[in-house]
């Protein structure tokens, strides 16, 4: 989640009163009409029916007293009418019961008018990592489902087109329909591996929330805190699970710093620039405690790693007295326990922390021509490793590169800024920074 900025289709009408709400409340509501009912597909459809109807009544009516009540209520209604049109009512009957997930059959629609607040949110978490589909439907699906995340932000994600993914996600509906999948938390002996598939399809909802792909805002809140809340969550459920601890750390850990992530119009801070004061202690301690418990239980994963590094960061009083040498320690190992392209470009920045600009860029220019090319960060880590070596006129045709190649508005704000600062200055003078 570290970078060199911070060391680190469901909206159905932005910006109507209760759009943060409804986003909340979406999965919620799908989560009480699948455990109820069944029929996922049905269901989803049902559930963006009533958030459609919400937004044309509650501008003019108002948000009502019990909102996630009203949204179950309106898709219970949605969908019973559908099983009606489909077919006889005696048929119907028979037919959707006989549908319904064994242990998931509730009496009568009417129940939906009295809805019980009870949250299924995490029970639709593990549905949509069912082992029928492969890793990268369940969390495709995950992210539609329960993420809120639109169709084309979630083939952002995954570098398909819009189409593609569309199709994956009709795909794997009807694969967990097929698979007869029960509406209830997986048994012991597999809930082990549903987890390591939850745990990473949360860590990605997070991740899109921190630092948004696209979009005119930096981070999207409803998505960190829903992230942070089904972490709690799958946490409460396996309090000894070592790799829930560290996600959790490395969300709070990362988390603590938004508010000094953006200066008072919106522009992007980096963390070397933030004003400290504005972290968030409280997630600061209990980051680090969550570390400390983690890094103590036997085998050390990639969270617990990412949140080590994480805390490393949040604990120096100043970017000046961060402990470098730990951080760059830190990515090594994780380089071994989980490599991959993102984790060897953060490492490339504690690489010049610790050896200098010029030995971050010998690195750099290696993982250039891998599974990066073209992306907008390795331009961005060029960039200021350059501006750091004292190479302004490469450094700002560099910033001018990320500026074209990055979807968010907040990030190409902060590359164009850094570019005309440099075209401003001019020449840099003799003596600059070397590395």
């Amino acid at each position: 989640m570290d970078d060199v900025y911070d060391a680190d289709d469901n909206n159905p009408s932005p910006g109507f009163p209760g759009d943060e709400l409804v986003r909340k409340l979406a999965p919620q509501v799908l989560a009480a009409l699948v455990r109820r009912y069944g029929h996922f597909d049905l269901a989803e459809d049902a559930v963006q029916e009533a958030l459609l109807a919400a937004a044309r009544q509650w501008p003019d009516e108002g948000v009502p007293d019990n909102p996630r009540a009203w949204l179950v209520t309106v898709a219970s209604r949605r969908l019973t009418d559908r099983l009606r049109s489909e077919e006889s009512r005696a048929r119907r009957e028979e037919t959707a019961f006989a549908m319904i997930p064994t242990g998931a059959r509730h009496a009568a629609p009417a129940d939906a008018e009295q809805p019980a607040e009870h949250d299924d949110t995490l029970t639709l978490l593990y549905l949509c990592c069912h082992p029928a589909l492969s890793a990268p439907s369940q969390a495709a699906l995950t992210l539609r489902a329960v993420g809120g995340l639109t169709t084309a932000e979630i083939a952002r994600a995954f570098l398909v087109p819009e189409a593609t993914m569309a199709q994956r996600i009709s795909r794997a509906k009807q694969t967990v329909k097929k698979a007869g999948a029960r509406f209830e938390l997986p048994p012991e002996a597999e809930r082990g591996e549903r987890t390591r598939v939850v745990q990473h399809v949360l860590y990605l909802v997070f991740n899109e929330g921190y630092t948004a792909s696209s979009g005119p805002d930096l981070v999207r809140t409803d998505l960190t805190a829903e992230a942070v809340r089904l972490t709690r969550e799958v946490r409460r459920l396996l309090p000894d699970d070592a790799d829930t601890a560290g996600l959790l750390a490395l969300m709070l850990l990362t988390d603590a710093r938004r508010a000094a992530r953006t200066g008072a119009d919106g522009e992007l801070v980096p963390l070397a620039e933030q004003d400290r004061s504005l972290w968030d202690r409280e997630f600061v301690a209990e980051g680090v405690a969550l570390v400390a418990e983690a890094l103590g239980k036997g085998e050390v994963g990639p969270y617990q790693l990412q949140a080590a590094i994480a805390a490393v960061h949040d604990e120096a009083p100043s970017d000046a007295e961060t402990d470098w040498p730990q951080v760059l320690g830190l990515y090594d190992l994780l380089e071994q326990v989980a490599p991959g392209p993102m984790v060897a470009l953060n490492r490339v920045v504690a690489v010049a922390r610790v050896h200098g600009p010029r030995a971050g860029l010998a690195v750099l220019d290696k993982l250039a021509e891998g599974a990066l090319r073209g992306h907008h960060r390795v331009a961005a880590v060029r960039a200021h490793l350059l501006e750091e070596a004292g190479d302004g006129d490469a450094a700002r045709t560099a910033y001018e590169e990320a500026a074209k190649l990055t979807a968010s508005v907040p990030e190409r704000r902060y590359l164009t800024r850094r570019a005309d600062r440099l075209a401003a200055a001019g020449p840099p003078r003799p003596g600059g920074a070397q590395g």
